[in-house]
């Protein structure tokens, strides 16, 4: 810092809308919230006036003008608030900005901007805030509270470093274990007594390394070695009931890859598993020319899952953000490089307790105060993960939800509580690599070659997280799991990601040999991982690594979990062309070590910090000390089988008030319908892409009505026209299971995510589905290893190698407990988890258009139909475990399980001839809430009525048959079938014997306009209820979550729509034949027609885009050269768009979007003389055009002075919803005026179709538009798409088929002379047939390209 250093504090737009300050308000007891944006900028001089001017212009960003940003002495009793980012942190936010100003000229004068908050809370007169009120206002992560402004000196101050830190063993009154043992408190390390005797002896004086060790170094072997890296439960030795076990937990696990290695290429050697792929293509730029090509090859698939559980507890929004981007990582960071393609996420909580809601079964039993309570993680966790995963560019499309909070007895007397105060927090997907740079080889890392950290700059956040994670939460202190949280920067990560993918893109001359990426342990377990899986040693310097805090210590430059980064060693011949490709990414990286040799005496990992006199060298110890095998854990343990009552099916027991059959059985659905694991996941779902990469061909939204009730998520193998094989996951997990039984908790958790998968279509059968086990349990609480044990063995040695599946990837969390004292009563509390196997099953589909679903289709649309049912249980009826017994306060004693494992793989036979058959209409598993629920659901989807009689599956009509035969979680699945196909529908399972009791007929679907579900037995009526009183009790839970999170009034208009029988879902309306591509006959027949030449389109993208694939695809179909440009390209020269005759702006998170939505990206623009007059030459040009999508579409909008005609044009602001959305909604073009037509919609005036929406700011504001109305511009014909209702495909403001308020439902514009599209959804994204949410049954007959490739058609021929 010099003396000419200032700082300045610049007001910014009202943070908050109306109805977001309200909603805070509500939550904190106050009368109303009103809040300002302030930003702190650190300059290295006094600005004059031009560069003042351009400092407020970025600044200025919102559109919220009808509220102030305070309130006056007039209003009443108010108190003001200051928040601002912690003192030694660098925000992502601040990241973002400060770069867009050095972009915009600006780096020689700022730098840094950070983003602080006032925030003015009105008091009510007598009330006081409610308690907590000061965590709702900010993030006590990553934010300062207070009542003073910020002291900007301490804001931006640089410190001196801290030194690094020797632990004296010798020469005292302690022995030297005692003094480690100290340290291991002091720095949270959670190693054991073995790893403290090993470390004792390493450092004494007769031992390998025979000197002081130094902090840094602690901390590292405890990073390293943690439970959280080395896996040490599940590669113990296990005593049970003092018979010691045959294998480890880990053996078991490997026994399913030995029995059945096939279609895996990498097992247990990576970030990733490696699963066999089909012939397809590899799409990419080409590194010489930038052109968007294919290169035919085998596209092998990843399988990962991931769980980020204890930063999750402590802060949800970073730490289930982190444990997404974390996984992430681990799919970008196989063999040589690969790319993630489709995510999953899910979470399992105690009880909600939602204001308002608290339901009969739920309880509350306080908790700890660092720890998050299970109602905030569910309103911040999946917001966190879903932008992270929104933010990069990887659809998330799969997941699950549960609450578990349940007090049982465990005899004499005592009884504990078990649930999910530690929460599960599940991240994890797919993705790609190229089979050439699929495995590991480390014999091509040479001696020299340059070790480089890609990325992010190491921050003082993220500290001693792999160990933290590794101890039951309570052990450790509030502020050592605080220090354990990380903070994301996905834009970061996504810049990191293109150069991985740039480098992989140059096949055989990949310049990356080997690579990790940074999770667990930061550098300190990364780079010692890289150079010993290499077999290398290294040298390294510690003031290489990139750094934004001069005051940290080695210790925390090494050991911190800063996030966005890879460690990767880069062959000597490479470095100039990894340089070159990293600089035009913008992605910062830094060359930290050399290899040394591969020698043992040279494998040894020397760290040294050329700025310490006293301490030159922090680290230097022999690779064989770090990674050296510790004493073997060995785990004794006792099993406990507890005798828990039987769940009272007549169910009298807990409703003694009721006595009416009618009555008891409403109850019964409308709790178990209440229950989170069974109702709508709907508010999980909208706010995440599920579409980026234009590859999602099942997502959980199914149906016209965009019902979240899929079995299987599914992507396509690759971007290529005439795809058809894909990938296809799904989940399966029984967690309440487990207080009965863990080993059938286990087989049921295979068997449901098996019972899901089986909607896709497998390619044969079971042979190539590859599983995920994520394991967790409080493996220290009595009986609980024990139950691991007997889970694993179930599973390992004898359901996976007897269906021939493996198991090549999974990840295990044994501290699943949470423990406190009461600060009240001082007693001491706990929950304790229940031993918790999640699976989720990956394989190959032969065919991604041939996916089930549970939409019922309507006797209108497929004439009479059959509801066929298939029992796998023989008609066992066990309640134990079910959300029945859940919703009544019991867990029973007799579970369902596998009953007949060769009846359970047959069952896959079917299926496939089932599919070969094509008769199947819809399909949905018995799963959670039992049979009533897979009917229920069902309906929800296809909105239609359901006629059902138990005669065949319920022995008699009294209350405990019908709750048995509705609620039971046993194995089974419902299919609908035309009438006509019964007979062809049982022949299908012949190969299962079948056994007697295996199918029945148990219903029909009614005629329209009937939409009520009725129950029979016999001739008695056992149930009555309509479909949308049914839909509003199953979403009621998603619609209170989003009605706290989001905008309330959009909620409700959500949750209203469930009651109109009259919508009639979406609809595929083109006025123009989807086979005609609408170019003239003599394209395809002459050489020397005008359409034989590809012109050249710029697929435009900057920092932070992620959609510029499927853009070039869309481009590449339509008979265009498609050409990767960035806006370092443009800016610095090199590329110039007087070569291109198109141009496409591509969506994505630009700067990730800090000063408004393409407001960065444009500024770029607008602020750079030459690159302004470059895109304004470009436009002006009368044989140009130019499409801007979603990010594209905002970045236009906010260069319109330089778009001849665009003066009018809107700002695109955030939602009305105030959340992301992420919809298919129903857009109508507009293209009526033959005398200036739109360059993109030739021949589809009048059309609507569905179309992909993914934003958070896409809302059409004029408030900066000289005047004119939303109105006046529709009239004038510059709003060529628009939202419209369902029925009246009319333009609608109504929620959500308008997702984002758009006044007049404008979705997109235009310039007057039509060359000029701006679109805020995504017509790229749907090109290829097959990928769609929901398509109508005359797809087929569109050919290779879907009604959207339109768009790209019609540009081409204009072009000519």
């Amino acid at each position: 810092m010099t003396s000419t250093d200032t700082y300045l504090a610049i007001s910014g737009s009202v943070a908050f809308s109306r109805s977001r300050g309200h909603a805070i308000a509500t939550s904190i007891g106050v009368q109303d919230v009103r809040a300002q944006w302030i930003h702190y900028v650190h300059t290295t001089q006094p600005l004059d006036e031009p560069q003042r001017a351009v400092l407020e212009q970025l600044l200025q960003y919102g559109d919220i003008t009808d509220i102030p940003p305070t309130f006056e002495s007039t209003d009443g009793q108010f108190d003001t608030f200051y928040i601002f980012p912690r003192t030694g942190t660098i925000s992502p936010w601040s990241s973002q900005a400060t770069g867009i100003a050095h972009v915009c000229g600006l780096q020689q004068y700022v730098k840094r901007i950070e983003r602080g908050m006032k925030v003015s809370c009105l008091r009510n007169s007598a009330e006081d805030y409610k308690p907590e009120y000061m965590d709702t206002l900010h993030d006590r992560m990553t934010q300062i509270i207070g009542k003073d402004e910020p002291e900007l000196s301490l804001m931006f101050s640089e410190h001196a470093p801290q030194p690094l830190k020797t632990i004296s063993l010798q020469g005292g009154t302690k022995s030297p274990k005692e003094i480690l043992q100290e340290a291991n408190t002091e720095l949270g390390l959670a190693l054991d007594d073995s790893e403290i005797d090993y470390l004792a002896e390493a450092y004494g004086p007769n031992g390998a390394i025979a000197r002081d060790p130094t902090d840094v170094e602690l901390f590292m072997f405890a990073q390293v070695n943690s439970e959280h890296c080395r896996h040490k439960q599940f590669n113990a030795s296990w005593v049970i009931d003092g018979k010691p076990m045959p294998n480890s937990l880990f053996a078991m696990i490997r026994n399913t890859h030995k029995k059945h290695p096939e279609h895996t290429v990498s097992a247990y050697s990576d970030n990733a598993a490696v699963l066999e792929g089909p012939e397809a293509a590899f799409w990419a730029p080409d590194p010489a020319t930038g052109q968007w090509m294919h290169t035919k090859e085998v596209v092998h698939f990843l399988a990962k899952v991931e769980t980020h559980n204890h930063p999750t507890a402590v802060s949800p929004y970073p730490g289930a953000a982190t444990g997404s981007g974390g996984e992430i990582r681990d799919e970008g960071a196989v063999g040589r490089g690969s790319r993630p393609k489709a995510g999953l996420s899910g979470y399992c909580v105690s009880d909600l307790l939602i204001p308002g809601l608290k339901q009969p079964w739920e309880l509350d039993v306080g908790k700890p105060n660092h720890i998050a309570s299970s109602l905030d993680i569910m309103l911040e966790a999946p917001i966190g993960s879903a932008a992270f995963n929104n933010e990069f560019g990887r659809p998330c499309i799969g997941g699950y939800f549960r609450t578990l909070l349940t007090e049982i007895d465990v005899g004499n007397g005592e009884k504990e509580i078990r649930g999910y105060h530690k929460p599960i927090m599940i991240a994890g997907g797919v993705g790609t690599v190229r089979p050439q740079h699929a495995i590991k080889h480390p014999d091509v890392v040479k001696p020299g070659a340059f070790l480089v950290v890609l990325g992010g700059p190491a921050m003082l956040i993220g500290l001693g997280g792999g160990a933290a994670s590794s101890i039951a939460s309570g052990e450790g202190s509030a502020e050592l799991d605080f220090a354990s949280v990380q903070r994301g920067n996905a834009e970061v990560q996504r810049r990191a990601q293109e150069v991985i993918n740039a480098c992989v893109a140059m096949g055989d001359n990949n310049p990356i040999k080997f690579i990790h990426d940074v999770g667990a342990g930061g550098l300190s377990n990364a780079l010692p991982e890289l150079i010993h899986d290499s077999g290398l040693g290294a040298t390294f310097e510690l003031r290489e690594i990139d750094n934004t805090d001069r005051s940290m210590s080695p210790m925390q430059i090494w050991c911190c979990e800063a996030q966005e980064r890879y460690v990767m060693a880069v062959g000597e011949e490479s470095m100039n062309k990894f340089t070159a490709i990293a600089n035009r990414e913008r992605c910062g990286f830094s060359v930290v070590g050399r290899g040394g040799g591969a020698s043992e005496e040279e494998k040894r990992l020397i760290l040294l910090d050329r700025e310490s006199k006293e301490y030159p060298a922090p680290i230097d110890l022999p690779l064989s000390v770090l990674f050296g095998k510790t004493p073997r854990m060995t785990r004794t343990v006792d099993s406990r089988k507890l005798k828990l009552p039987a769940v009272d099916s007549s169910l009298a027991k807990y409703l003694p008030s009721l006595t009416s059959r009618t009555e008891i059985v409403d109850e019964a659905i409308k709790r178990v319908l209440s229950l989170p694991a069974v109702g709508s996941k709907s508010f999980l779902i909208t706010i995440g892409d599920r579409t980026v990469g234009g590859l999602t061909a099942r997502d959980q939204m199914v149906g016209k009505w965009q019902t979240p009730v899929s079995d299987v998520s599914v992507t396509a193998t690759a971007l290529a026209s005439g795809m058809k094989t894909g990938e296809a996951f799904a989940m399966g997990e029984k967690p309440t299971l487990a207080l009965i039984s863990s080993a059938s908790s286990a087989r049921m958790a295979v068997a449901e995510s098996l019972m899901n998968l089986a909607a896709s279509d497998l390619v044969d059968r079971l042979s190539q589905v590859k599983l995920s086990a994520n394991w967790m349990s409080a493996g220290s609480h009595p009986g609980e290893g024990a139950a691991i044990y007997e889970a694993v063995e179930a599973v390992g040695l004898d359901l996976c190698p007897k269906l021939g599946i493996s198991i090549p990837v999974g990840k295990d969390s044994m501290s699943m407990k949470m423990k406190w004292k009461d600060q009240v009563s001082n007693e001491a509390k706990e929950v304790t988890a229940p031993m918790s196997c999640v699976i989720s099953a990956f394989a190959p589909v032969g065919d991604f258009t041939k996916t089930w679903t549970p939409a019922l289709r309507s006797y209108e649309e497929v004439g009479e139909t059959v509801l066929m049912f298939v029992d796998l249980s023989f008609g066992r009826k066990t309640l134990g475990g079910s959300a029945l017994a859940q919703v009544f306060n019991e867990v029973g004693s007799e579970c369902p399980d596998i009953r007949d494992v060769d009846l359970f793989r047959d069952f896959f036979d079917a299926t496939q001839q089932l599919q070969e058959a094509g008769i199947v209409l819809a399909y949905h598993d018995r799963s959670d809430g039992g049979l009533l629920t897979t009917l229920v659901e069902m309906m929800f989807a296809g909105r239609c009525g359901l006629e059902i009689m138990l005669d065949n599956i319920c022995a008699s009509f009294n209350t405990k048959d019908v709750i048995e035969s509705l609620f039971t979680e046993e194995l089974g699945a419902v299919f609908q079938v035309r009438k006509e196909h019964e007979i062809q529908f049982r022949s299908c399972f012949a190969t299962c014997g079948p056994p007697p009791g295996l199918i029945h007929k148990i219903g029909r679907v009614a005629q329209q306009p009937k939409q009520d579900l009725a129950i029979y037995h016999k001739a008695s009526l056992v149930y009555r209820n309509t479909r949308s009183s049914l839909q509003q009790i199953w979403a009621k839970t998603s619609y209170h979550m989003q009605k706290i999170r989001d905008n309330a009034d959009c909620a409700e208009q959500e949750y209203a729509n469930i009651l109109d029988n009259a919508n009639p879902g979406l609809s595929w309306n083109p006025t123009f034949d989807p086979k005609d591509k609408g170019l003239p006959m003599m394209t395809s027949l002459s050489q020397y027609s005008p359409f034989a030449n590809k012109p050249r389109v710029a697929i435009l993208r900057e920092q932070g885009v992620n959609s510029q694939a499927e853009m070039a695809f869309a481009f590449n179909t339509a008979g265009f050269s498609a050409v990767d440009v960035h806006m370092s390209d443009i800016l610095s020269g090199r590329v110039s768009l007087s070569t291109f005759a198109g141009l496409a702006a591509c969506g994505g998170f630009s700067y990730g979007d800090v000063l408004g939505a393409g407001q960065g990206w444009a500024k770029s623009v607008l602020l750079h003389e030459n690159t302004r007059k470059e895109f304004q030459e470009f436009f002006e040009r009368p044989d140009t055009f130019a499409l801007g999508v979603c990010n594209g579409c905002q970045f236009l909008s906010r260069i319109k002075d330089l778009i001849p005609g665009a003066d009018y044009w809107p700002s695109f602001e955030r939602n009305t919803s105030e959340q992301y959305e992420g919809r298919v909604c129903m857009a109508r073009i507009s293209d009526p005026d033959p005398s200036r037509p739109s360059v993109f919609f030739h021949g589809m005036d009048g059309t609507s179709l569905p179309i992909v929406v993914a934003h958070g700011e896409g809302r059409a504001s004029f408030a900066g538009s000289r005047g004119i109305s939303a109105s006046d511009f529709v009239r004038e014909g510059l709003a060529p798409v628009r939202f419209v209702d369902n029925a009246s495909l009319k333009p609608t403001m109504k929620y959500p088929f308008n997702p984002n308020g758009s006044p007049e439902g404008i979705a997109g514009v235009r310039s007057p002379d039509g060359r000029v599209l701006a679109i805020m959804p995504h017509p790229e994204r749907t090109i290829m047939n097959g990928i769609a949410s929901w398509l109508p049954p005359n797809a087929e007959s569109w050919g290779e390209i879907g009604p959207w490739g339109r768009v790209f058609y019609s540009a081409r021929r204009w072009v000519g």
